[in-house]
């Protein structure tokens, strides 16, 4: 058994949801005259990979340290979206049993390429990752409950559409383009598709049916797309916690991994040693340039 690495590298560079406190790091010991380093860390919940409990949004839900680790651990399916949707597209169940086999009570994990656009990545764009990523409707939301799903994750700032979040409000500009491919796509503005009850429905509507989600997967998560594999994600024992850092990993027997391992070895790398596929942001540009046009 080896693991793979689905996690973001974590520092102060780590670019925080909007609004949210980043990392901050000092010492508050050296090893001249203390005899030894340490550091005091100040951080919002919402940064780097983590997962959102319950109580993010639903105030009688289940804390972090109230999760199970055979709820958090478990069969996957792992999803690759980036041949389909662009910046501010809509993605469905359909496009995602199209591309892999779902079971009821799986994890989900959607790979929309946008971590290409992470702190991490030579392809970096910060406003690109946290703000004009594809993301569900109701649709998506429904389905998601019908299959019992236990968890999804997501490679990019959030589960929800980040039009369908405060973010809209916040970026004007940003918010003009989408209300283009929105007009475009559907014949709707935004304010129409997403209607008030459907607002930030991911965490709403799905948190009090104890479907929570991961944000800011990573990692190697390129060598695993359209499969099905054991996954698992690891937070804080935080009692009263309404979300945590964690570490994110795929379970694998040897000779899966060996082969993976052998196909990254031709893959680039990023200046942490995770590899990528440039691929995904070439699909990804033709989509939205398309969107835009």
């Amino acid at each position: 058994m080896k693991l793979l690495d689905l996690t973001i590298p974590l520092g102060i560079g780590t670019p925080a949801w909007p609004t949210y406190e980043p990392l901050q790091v000092k010492y508050f010991k050296r090893l001249a005259p203390n005899g030894a380093n340490g550091q005091i860390l100040t951080h919002s919940n919402h940064l780097g990979t983590h997962l959102d409990g319950e109580i993010h949004f639903y105030t009688p839900g289940r804390d972090m340290a109230q999760l199970p680790l055979d709820y958090l651990v478990h069969d996957a399916a792992i999803v690759d979206l980036s041949d389909v949707c662009g910046d501010y597209d809509i993605y469905t169940s359909k496009m995602i049993t199209d591309r892999v086999e779902v079971k009821e009570g799986d994890i989900l994990v959607i790979h929309t390429g946008y971590h290409h656009f992470g702190w991490d990545q030579p392809t970096a764009d910060e406003i690109r990752y946290m703000v004009k990523h594809p993301g569900p409707d109701q649709e998506f939301a429904d389905w998601a409950k019908k299959m019992k799903l236990r968890w999804i994750a997501v490679d990019c700032g959030s589960a929800d559409h980040p039009m369908n979040t405060i973010i809209r409000t916040w970026m004007p500009r940003q918010a003009k383009q989408a209300e283009y491919v929105f007009k475009k796509k559907f014949g709707l503005s935004l304010e129409e598709y997403f209607t008030d009850e459907k607002y930030q429905l991911m965490h709403i509507d799905l948190f009090p049916q104890q479907i929570i989600h991961a944000e800011c997967f990573g990692g190697n998560i390129d060598l695993i797309l359209n499969r099905r594999l054991q996954v698992g994600f690891f937070p804080w024992r935080f009692v009263d916690g309404e979300a945590s850092i964690g570490r994110a990993v795929a379970f694998m027997d040897d000779k899966d991994y060996d082969e993976v391992m052998k196909k990254a070895e031709s893959m680039p790398k990023t200046k942490f040693g995770d590899v990528y596929d440039i691929k995904h942001v070439e699909s990804l540009n033709k989509l939205t340039n398309a969107n835009l046009a």
